[in-house]
This record gives structure tokens, sequence and C-alpha cells, in this order.
């Protein structure tokens, strides 16, 4: 065998572990980049955490850990837990803890956070201690446009319930088969002065211990545009909303409809504040079915009984209970009999006073009404029937 055969039979041999040890190069350093960037991760959920923290927002975790390797990050958050601190005083207003977050993360996508809650969480109002129960069967987010300011958000819970704690024992608030928020920055819409639009969907809701109109399932569709807002960095709630009033911001309610069995309403307009931080603007609504819902209102039982003081002061300012109880005593002594049909007539005579309100309309092929629900300084007002107050957002 020559010199030149043996030499090239040797090259060719090397030819052979070229291959495995460049892939075994490669495969080092991306272990060595994917630890880099877990342990660049663990460093961004630290300066996050402190920046929610000075907007008294306070997360923690009992237990973390980062898995997930080779393509992707996982984070686990163990005893996971949220305290909003009061920055006028040393009070935490409401805290919640979760048992378990996933969050997780491409190595190819990494501004694509999602994230998996696991139930059951515990809310706690730290001003009246009332504390709350919630689960659901699947709850999930996901963040587009991490770590940056985010371009797009979702949340969306399935079979939610709230259950308001007494003692050991859990009365139910509210339940849903699925509940949906979503947000997005609108096109063409500057990082220093976002406009963000929302959608907030609601499947088979309901509320327990209001009234017996709000315990039957209804179904909820809501579309705004927030507008006003000077950027997106995590503020107190009460300082958002006072920059929001100062630069004349407003939500625009572009869309909405709400329904419960035979009752359809869909509202468009726009709600602002005022200098008091109360609710300002006016809701143009269409709703069919009012000939049911004015009786479950339960106004002639209402009468029968009689009318609390609190009652009258949000529907009649300035109305005493005394003086209904003698103006029904003086129709019964004018003509005796009167106070009683006027009582048997209450929701009569209401269906009509709004039906005088508003104009005749068509709403997915059905007779309805329409009219304006209008918010002055946080006073609720059906036309001019004063129908409930707001308390002020800060």
């Amino acid at each position: 065998m020559s010199d030149m055969t043996v030499a090239a039979g040797r090259r060719s041999r090397w030819g052979l572990f070229i291959a495995p040890v460049l892939l075994l190069i490669l495969a080092a350093a991306w272990s060595g980049f994917w630890f880099y960037a877990a342990s660049q991760a663990e460093v961004a959920a630290d300066a996050w955490r402190a920046q929610e923290a000075k907007s008294g927002r306070i997360y923690d975790c009992a237990k973390r850990s980062i898995a997930g390797f080779p393509f992707r990050f996982e984070v686990q958050c163990n005893g996971a837990s949220v305290a909003l601190v009061s920055q006028s005083a040393s009070k935490t207003p409401f805290t919640a803890k979760l048992d378990n977050i996933l969050v997780v993360a491409q190595v190819y996508d990494p501004k694509l956070v999602i994230a998996e809650f696991k139930a059951p969480a515990t809310l706690t109002d730290g001003v009246t201690q009332t504390s709350f129960v919630v689960n659901w069967s699947k709850g999930r987010s996901s963040v587009v446009g991490l770590p940056a300011v985010p371009e797009r958000a979702s949340i969306v819970f399935e079979d939610p319930a709230i259950n308001r704690l007494d003692g050991t024992v859990q009365v139910p608030m509210a339940r849903a088969k699925q509940v949906e928020l979503h947000g997005r920055l609108a096109d063409g819409s500057s990082r220093d002065h976002p406009v963000i639009e929302t959608v907030l969907q609601i499947a088979q809701g309901s509320i327990q211990g209001v009234h017996p109109l709000l315990a039957e399932p209804f179904e909820a569709d809501v579309r705004a545009k927030v507008t006003g807002l000077s950027d997106l960095t995590p503020k107190p709630w009460p300082q958002r909303f006072r920059e929001l009033q100062a630069a004349g911001g407003h939500v625009e309610i572009v869309q909405s409809r709400i329904q419960q069995g035979d009752m359809i309403a869909v509202a468009a307009g726009t709600l602002g504040l005022s200098a008091n931080g109360r609710l300002d603007g006016e809701l143009q609504m269409t709703v069919t079915g009012l000939e049911r819902v004015i009786p479950a209102l339960g106004l002639e039982k209402m009468l029968e009984e009689g009318v609390p003081q609190a009652t009258l002061d949000r529907v009649a300012p300035g109305v005493k209970t005394q003086d209904l109880n003698n103006l029904l005593g003086a129709l019964d002594r004018a003509i005796p009999g009167l106070g009683k049909v006027v009582k048997q007539n209450a929701n009569v005579g209401l269906a009509a006073g709004i039906n005088s309100l508003g104009t005749e309309s068509t709403l997915e092929g059905k007779k309805a009404r329409s009219f304006p629900l209008r918010f002055a300084d946080g006073a609720v007002l059906l036309g001019p029937i004063r129908v409930g107050q707001i308390p002020p957002l800060y």
C-alpha cells in the first residue's frame, strides 16, 4: 500500500469525526446560551417586581424555579401572592393568594409569554377584612411585546366562580361559563399617548344575592376604547384615573350587547370623569323585553312593605318615606282604594314612564325602546329619573 493511499485513509477517518464534534460544540454553545438566558430571565423578573413594588403592587413567590431546556423557558411560581399597598398609608387594601402560576416563553419567540393559573385564589379586602374564594377549571393569559410595552394581552377563565367567605361557609356571589378580557394598542397609537382597545366577553354569567334579575344567566359582549393615557407604566389606579381626568381622557363604549332570555340591550357612548372623580357621560341604549324586566323589579311589593329611605334617596332625592306614606294615605281618604290601586299599578306606571322617555325602535327584529342613560358626576339618570349613584373612582 502506497503512502498516498494511507494518507487518504487517515483523512477519510478524520472526516467521520468532524460532524459529531461540530454537533457537540453547537450543543454546548446552545446549553450555555439557554442557561445564560434563563439567568437573565430571573434578573428581568426581579427588576419587574421591583418596578411594580414602586407602584404599590407587591408580587411574591414562596418557591420559584426555571425549566424547559432546551427550546423554551418555563417559570414555576408556587405559593404566588399579590398585595396592593396604599401609597398614602401603611394599610394593605387588597391581597390575593394563588396556588401556582406557570409562565412559558419560547426561545425563538421570547416576546410572547403565556401563563396558566391554578385554582383556587383567595382575595382579601384589607379595609373591610372580607375574603373571597375564586375557582375556575382553566385560567390562562398571553402577552405579546414583552419586555417592552405590551402590544396586546388576553386573559381567559373557564367556569369561574366567586364566593364570599362567611366564617368557614362559602356564599355564592358570581358565576360564568367563560370570561374573556382582551386588550391591544390601537393601530397608529403612539407609545407616549397610547390608545387601548378592549373587549370583554361573558358567557352564561350570573350574580347572586343582589337581585333575582341578576341571578338569571346573561351573555355580555362589550367593546371599548380608552384614550387620554400618558403611558403604560405601572401606576396605582387612583393616580391613573387622576391623570386620565386631567388629560380629558375618556372611555368610548364602541359597542355593547347584553342578553338575558328575551331581553336584549345594546348601548354605545362615551364616559369620562368629573373633577370629583365620578363618572360623567351618556350612553344611548336600545332595549327589548322591558315588559318582562319592570314587573321583576318588584315595585308593587316595595310599596306594600314600605320603601326604604335609602332607596328613595337614590330615585327621588329629597322625598322622605313618611311623605310617600302620607301621600298614599291621602289618596285613600280622597277616593277610598285609590292608594291601593297606585301600589298595585306601580310597575305599569314605571313601564309607561320609561316608554315615554324614549322612542320606538327595532332591535334584532323585535320591538324595542331607545333612550339615553346619563351619568352626571356619578348620578345615574334614566331621562330625568335618578336611578342610582356611583361612588368616586379616586
